[in-house]
């Protein structure tokens, strides 16, 4: 992976943790309480609000799961639009191949 590639993906992932802070927020919950109920520490959740990209996918979806957004986490590559065109290009009908003589 290239350096612009680390840092589009990191932008992302601050992003995520911008936003999975301003719903716990939102909702009133404080770190602890989230934590906990997600199984974690509170540096861990703190590490999630930062976007860090050492937390474990499993974390951010428990994260979610708790702040109940999970159905949004369940999104992801959904609608995966360049995948399908792809699939499409390559559901072409192969062409048959001549039938063979039978000899009688």
């Amino acid at each position: 992976m290239n350096k612009k590639q680390s840092l589009k993906i990191e932008k992302q992932l601050q992003q995520l943790g911008e936003r999975i802070k301003l719903a716990r927020l939102r909702r009133k919950y404080s770190q602890e309480i989230v934590a906990r109920r997600a199984g974690i520490s509170r540096p861990t959740l703190t590490a999630v609000e930062n976007g860090a990209s050492s937390v474990s996918i499993g974390t951010y979806a428990m994260v979610l799961m708790i702040l109940g957004l999970l159905e949004d986490f369940e999104k992801i590559g959904n609608d995966d639009l360049l995948g399908r065109k792809l699939q499409d290009l390559d559901l072409k009908p192969k062409a048959r191949s001549p039938k063979k003589q039978r000899n009688e």
